[in-house]
């Protein structure tokens, strides 16, 4: 563990409430592999964009707000954090000596079993990691290969790795307008949850365009441009169909 480790930092959230337990000190990390059609912060994709820290830098800028971050911890997010590993490792690390909750916000894509330095990075990083927030895009490998540009293989692979391993996770997924807010699609997704025991939350979140003005600014073309924004109510209806799907397939 090093506290001179250097972070490329996109932005910063010093009272973040939706992104792990209590009030939470909240880092989106630069960089992320994955072009999702509905990605919201196209600004994060480059991985050295952004303001350098180092891990002591964060750790002295968290004490400053730790009397207002009541029940929480640091959560890194991104972008895709784990592009970042090495940072990321040692960041946890010296958490975890300070006693401080940790909370990955991830979508799992550079997880690789196939390669033991791979594995070796996860298993250390997992040692100081209390609780991961998953973000399925889709269910179904050949439309999220269409959603993101990837297969949802390695993603599904770290949610298995993870409940071997006992991590405490928390399912985000996002409802879009005939991609998927589909009730197969969220059906197969809830039989899937359904195999592992580790999942302690799911948070369906609606799509909103909010990202569209920023793809504009930055000469991109948005490629649901006037796709619809979804509801609150419309997540809490997919929310429903998944848990139905994962408590029918618990009682077989």
């Amino acid at each position: 563990m090093s506290l001179e480790t250097i972070g490329f930092i996109h932005s910063k959230e010093t009272f973040g409430t939706v992104d792990g337990p209590g009030i939470r000190y909240v880092l989106f990390l630069q960089g992320c592999p994955m072009r999702c059609l509905y990605c919201h912060n196209p600004d994060t994709w480059n991985t050295y964009g952004g303001t350098q820290m180092s891990v002591k830098e964060i750790l002295d800028d968290y004490e400053s707000y730790k009397p207002f971050l009541k029940d929480g911890g640091i959560t890194l997010s991104g972008g895709e954090a784990l592009l970042q590993m090495p940072f990321v490792i040692d960041l946890f690390e010296a958490c975890k000596q300070r006693g401080i909750h940790t909370c990955l916000d991830t979508s799992g894509i550079t997880f690789n079993p196939k390669s033991e330095r791979n594995l070796h990075d996860f298993d250390r990083l997992l040692k100081v990691t209390d609780l991961v927030m998953l973000d399925i895009k889709h269910i179904d490998d050949n439309e999220h290969r269409k959603l993101t540009k990837h297969s949802n293989k390695q993603i599904l692979a770290f949610l298995n790795y993870l409940n071997e391993k006992n991590i405490d996770t928390w399912i985000r997924h996002v409802i879009v307008p005939g991609i998927t807010y589909k009730k197969q699609a969220l059906l197969d997704l809830g039989y899937e949850l359904a195999k592992y025991n580790n999942i302690k939350a799911l948070d369906i979140l609606p799509y909103h365009n909010m990202g569209e003005k920023k793809y504009e600014e930055l000469g991109i073309d948005y490629a649901l441009k006037g796709m619809r924004n979804m509801s609150e109510q419309e997540a809490i209806n997919a929310k429903k169909i998944v848990l139905y799907a994962m408590k029918s397939a618990q009682k077989k």
